[in-house]
């Protein structure tokens, strides 16, 4: 995620997200640049929508708050108008209509909306609003590196438990390569039982294969 200063060389951060039998996982490292800079070792860019939805953003760390904002407040006003949560399709085509409202002034940042309502779903947004729907998927600098790791290891069908160290393994990969993205892994799963962020010592568990975080 970087300064909005610095969005012509906007592409520090890696995330990743994947589809599982039983709901999604999200990663993302924990950098903070402006340009060769680092600004913060401590960044937050997964963020709970509502208990069944999440979001991560790459990009200006400005234009990210803003709309994560919004969409929780969007989620919040359609239960209450709705009687029942914001469908994951729902609130990634509210959200690319606005980006897309703003695309000769664009949000600087590329997201990943994801969540379950009835099975698991991850969109993800370009900065003018386009949509693709994917199975895993990765953003920011240190993308391509993730990807490498992502297309040999990760498999369809299998539940939460058994890629949540693929998903921490994809971005720990990319810190090692990419200037941008680095400062620790934070993890993200959202299943029927909701959102749950895990804790520094049961990411690293994982990492070194150790066990896996229950």
């Amino acid at each position: 995620m970087e300064d909005a200063r610095e969005v012509k060389k906007l592409k520090g951060t890696t995330t990743v997200g994947l589809i599982c039998s039983d709901g999604i996982v999200f990663a993302a490292d924990k950098r903070a640049t402006m340009g060769y800079f680092i600004a913060n070792k401590d960044t937050q860019k997964i963020f709970e929508i509502d208990r069944h939805l999440g979001m991560s953003v790459a990009g200006a760390v400005g234009d990210a708050q803003a709309l994560v904002r919004l969409m929780q407040a969007e989620a919040q006003l359609y239960k209450l108008d709705k009687g029942k949560p914001m469908p994951v399709k729902a609130a990634t085509t509210l959200l690319a209509n606005l980006m897309n409202q703003y695309k000769f002034m664009p949000f600087y940042v590329q997201l990943l909306v994801g969540g379950v309502d009835g099975e698991a779903r991850i969109y993800n947004l370009d900065p003018v609003g386009g949509v693709t729907e994917e199975k895993f998927v990765s953003t920011g600098s240190g993308s391509l590196t993730a990807y490498g790791y992502l297309e040999d290891t990760y498999k369809e069908g299998k539940p939460v438990k058994d890629n949540l160290r693929v998903a921490a393994k994809a971005v720990s990969i990319a810190i090692r390569r990419d200037a941008g993205t680095g400062d620790g892994v934070d993890l993200v799963s959202i299943t029927a039982d909701g959102f749950r962020r895990y804790g520094k010592e049961e990411v690293k568990k994982l990492l070194e294969g150790k066990e896996k975080a229950e």
